[in-house]
């Protein structure tokens, strides 16, 4: 096997997944009988590849959808609100009426985006937590 430059190496962690990363961080703990933390400067020479692993530690995967205010088509709103949850329609009113309020929690991000941008188009002001 070819001995790899270190650009060629800093070029292959660019093109690994975070889970990729992470499993050849522990990996090289076992083969090298070192801890995280005595790896981090060499993973963060890596540049690009370190950045990447400290954000993964700080990404959320569960988002809560807020709705903050019914807007002037709260009809509208509570019928989105009724397609998004199993709530009756005095249920979807209430929560309307009562906002702020969670309309969706602990979901991940892309049905936290989805619920945001349906809430959006039917007029509503929304935050996604």
């Amino acid at each position: 096997m070819a001995k790899l430059t270190q650009d060629e190496l800093l070029a292959q962690f660019e093109e690994m997944t975070l889970i990729e990363l992470s499993e050849f961080v522990s990996a090289f703990e076992e083969k090298f009988d070192v801890t995280a933390a005595a790896a981090a400067p060499v993973m963060v020479a890596g540049g690009a590849a370190g950045g990447a692993a400290a954000e993964a530690v700080e990404e959320k995967d569960e988002f809560d959808v807020v709705l903050t205010g019914a807007g002037d088509k709260k009809i509208q709103v509570i019928k989105v609100v009724r397609e998004l949850t199993s709530l009756g329609l005095k249920e979807a009113k209430d929560l309307v009426d009562g906002t702020p309020k969670p309309v969706l929690e602990k979901v991940n991000k892309e049905a936290a985006d989805k619920a945001a941008e349906a809430l959006k188009g039917a007029g509503a002001s929304v935050e996604v937590k």
